[in-house]
């Protein structure tokens, strides 16, 4: 699916032009938009794929667990985000309908084959866990895409921007010198619903060999949202050039992906995939 994407959004512009309908370019929105519903279909088999004895189940006999899924996938879906961020974006809905349905049929195959006395294997074990990853992967996705802000916003000590709740005060810049350069430290204040949340501290560093000027980000991480800080420019009267970022459950997009490894770990780690190798007679 993403490398069909890919080769579309490469070869349109070509194409268009070619026809004599001009340029076109074809940007973030549309490989995220195409790539989301070609992953529609992969979803849904991937969450029907462990519950199905192939050759010998027949569609009725999962009917009712399916039913159940797509009612509390459904739910899921829109209620998560509501909860969460406070909205509701459509493309958030679509990537959360597919975590919710795998990861719900994955917990509900597993909870069936449990309550049949049927015997847990590592292969099975790293299977549920390599779908509950996908889940975790596509949530950090949808909503750190959807929901993500940034702002380009000029402060001075005293000045509070809001972000999502969130609460961000310039405090003031100091001077730091370390081991080869000196620049300035921000200090940014953080509060939510009132409640200190976090203090950044944003560096505008120069370096007394090179005569370059780097900036060093200050990133405040969490379960369910980074929240980063850029110092820019210094401006007039004391002001500064800050850049603010709040982008939610970016950390799940990497959560996922390390449990979709061990999940591919325990699948290698299963002895029913092992040969055994007779040692050669002596002599």
């Amino acid at each position: 699916a993403a490398m069909l994407v890919v080769l579309l959004g490469t070869l349109l512009p070509l194409v268009h032009k070619q026809l004599g309908l001009g340029s076109i370019s074809v940007g973030e929105p549309f490989f995220n938009t195409m790539f989301t519903w070609l992953m529609v279909p992969f979803a849904l088999l991937l969450g029907v794929g462990p519950l199905v004895r192939w050759g010998r189940d027949r569609p009725r006999n999962i009917r009712k667990l399916l039913w159940a899924a797509a009612v509390t996938t459904l739910v899921l879906s829109v209620l998560l985000p509501w909860l969460l961020e406070d909205k509701i974006i459509a493309m958030t809905a679509v990537g959360m309908a597919m975590a919710c349905w795998i990861a719900v049929l994955a917990v509900a195959e597993a909870v069936q084959r449990v309550s049949r006395g049927a015997r847990i294997s590592l292969s099975y074990l790293g299977m549920v866990a390599a779908h509950l990853g996908l889940a975790v992967t596509i949530t950090g996705i949808a909503f750190s895409q959807n929901y993500s802000v940034e702002r380009d916003v000029r402060m001075r000590a005293g000045d509070s921007v809001t972000i999502h709740d969130y609460r961000f005060t310039f405090r003031e810049v100091r001077d730091i010198t370390g081991p080869n350069y000196r620049g300035g430290v921000a200090l940014i204040g953080v509060t939510r619903h009132g409640e200190p949340e976090a203090v950044l501290h944003a560096e505008k560093r120069l370096y007394n060999t090179s005569r370059m000027v780097m900036t060093e980000a200050a990133i405040d991480g969490g379960l369910t949202r980074d929240l980063y800080a850029a110092l820019g420019e210094e401006l007039d009267n004391g002001a500064w050039a800050v850049r603010l970022y709040y982008k939610p459950f970016v950390r799940w997009i990497w959560a996922g992906g390390l449990l979709m490894a061990l999940g591919g770990l325990l699948c290698l780690a299963d002895p029913r995939y092992r040969r055994r190798k007779p040692l050669p007679e002596a002599g």
